[in-house]
């Protein structure tokens, strides 16, 4: 009957034949296929899909978009887009930001080129999950040469008061030598207190020459047990700039991850993360490098309070042949409390000989003599603990290019330290 249920969803939107075949081969191998690999997080008796493909109803908690700007934006609440805005000079141009399947309606060639590209359908069990089981998704597609100076927004919120999963899978495909500056937001929206699944797939495609600058902030809510894979794909001298702002309440694992296939292409990756509460969160950060002097650099910073656990695993792997890659990363957690867990594992895989390569790690409490310091100017411990907070992870923040993502996370920091 599920194998039953997954063809109905197809035929009902009219997926082309590829597409419908896939999602069958995929459920047929997902169970031969073993979970993905987060090193030092125990995440295999975690719910994370229970076998279902449907569509949420039309939801109560829909925000209001009356003040909204005029940039190009799509905003979907569950299964269902609820606003679309794209300014004429941008569709004039050919940019499309739309839902997947009226993309794959409008655009089916470029969808079957893509869809899947930068991760494959049998990697594991969690990706062939996904590749059966996605119920929406977005597309946003950038022609060769165009640049788009305003910041793009997709913003996907998932219904507290609904159980539907929350499978999306999300492509960005920028054209040769466009540039673009993307803002995602995923965040649980409501009070209700439904528990939730949450399988999603963000690809990120970057034909040559294209920059794009993708920023993301995640706040699932505490009843969303969440997997979230974003995979870069990169051609000749293209770049990506990750940030990355990990701000749920519930328990995630997260793949981040940058193929740089072309020469000379550069992918920068710079996460946030806070752990709270009981949650646990593990992060693998990956950048592997094919093309010769490609770059690759890890940044991760990460804060854990009360009796929450933070893994950080940064890997980067140069591939033989990759002569004059580059490959470093930095991975530090400071820890507010003694009942807290932390992992900080720097990974490095290198086949070839021409390369630079280097990382760093660390663990640590906040600094007794900072803390005396600020104390000894009249400051209480909670509000000297939220300027040391703000101070570790905003070397990371300060990189972020968009100051709006940059206000945000750092009031959603704000709130978190507040709760304690």
């Amino acid at each position: 009957m599920t194998k039953e249920n997954i063809k109905l969803f197809s035929e009902m939107h009219a997926e082309p034949s590829w597409l419908a075949d896939l999602r069958q081969k995929a459920f047929d191998k997902m169970e031969s296929l073993e979970l993905p690999v987060i090193e030092r997080v125990k995440f295999h008796r975690w719910n994370l899909g229970d076998g279902t493909i449907t569509e949420s109803e039309p939801s109560a908690n829909v925000p209001d978009f009356t003040a909204l700007d005029n940039h190009l934006k799509l905003v979907q609440v569950g299964t269902q887009t609820v606003f679309e805005q794209t300014p004429v000079e941008l569709a004039e141009q050919g940019v499309v930001f739309t839902d997947f399947h009226s993309a794959l309606e409008e655009n089916p060639e470029l969808i079957e080129e893509f869809f899947m590209s930068s991760v494959k359908y049998d990697d594991d069990k969690l990706a062939a999950y996904h590749t059966a089981y996605f119920n929406s998704g977005a597309v946003l597609y950038i022609p060769d040469n165009v640049e788009i100076a305003e910041p793009i927004e997709g913003i996907f919120y998932q219904d507290s008061d609904s159980d539907v999963p929350f499978n999306k899978h999300i492509m960005i495909i920028a054209g040769k030598n466009s540039k673009i500056s993307y803002l995602e937001r995923l965040e649980s929206r409501g009070e209700g207190s439904a528990k939730a699944t949450a399988n999603i797939t963000v690809e990120v495609i970057a034909r040559s020459g294209a920059q794009v600058k993708f920023a993301a902030i995640d706040r699932l809510g505490e009843n969303v047990t969440a997997y979230i894979s974003r995979r870069g794909k990169l051609g000749n001298d293209a770049s990506i700039d990750w940030a990355i702002g990990v701000m749920n309440e519930g328990n995630v694992v997260a793949d981040f991850d940058s193929d740089l296939i072309g020469n000379g292409s550069h992918a920068d990756l710079k996460v946030v993360a806070l752990s709270s509460g009981r949650q646990v969160q593990g992060i693998d950060t990956r950048v592997t490098n094919y093309g010769c002097n490609s770059i690759g650099n890890i940044l991760q910073h990460g804060v854990i309070l009360e009796k929450a656990t933070l893994t950080f695993n940064g890997i980067g792997h140069i591939i033989k042949g990759a002569k004059g890659a580059d490959a470093q990363q930095e991975s530090r957690v400071l820890m507010l409390s003694d009942q807290a867990r932390s992992d900080a594992n720097p990974i490095l895989l290198i086949d070839e000989n021409d390369v630079t390569a280097g990382h760093a790690a660390s663990i640590g409490q906040v600094d007794p003599e900072d803390m005396y310091y600020l104390m000894s100017r009249g400051l209480d411990k909670a509000t000297a603990e939220r300027l040391v907070v703000r101070g570790f992870l905003g070397s990371v923040i300060v990189e972020i290019p968009v100051k709006e993502v940059r206000d945000e996370m750092i009031a959603t920091i704000e709130e978190k330290l507040s709760k304690r």
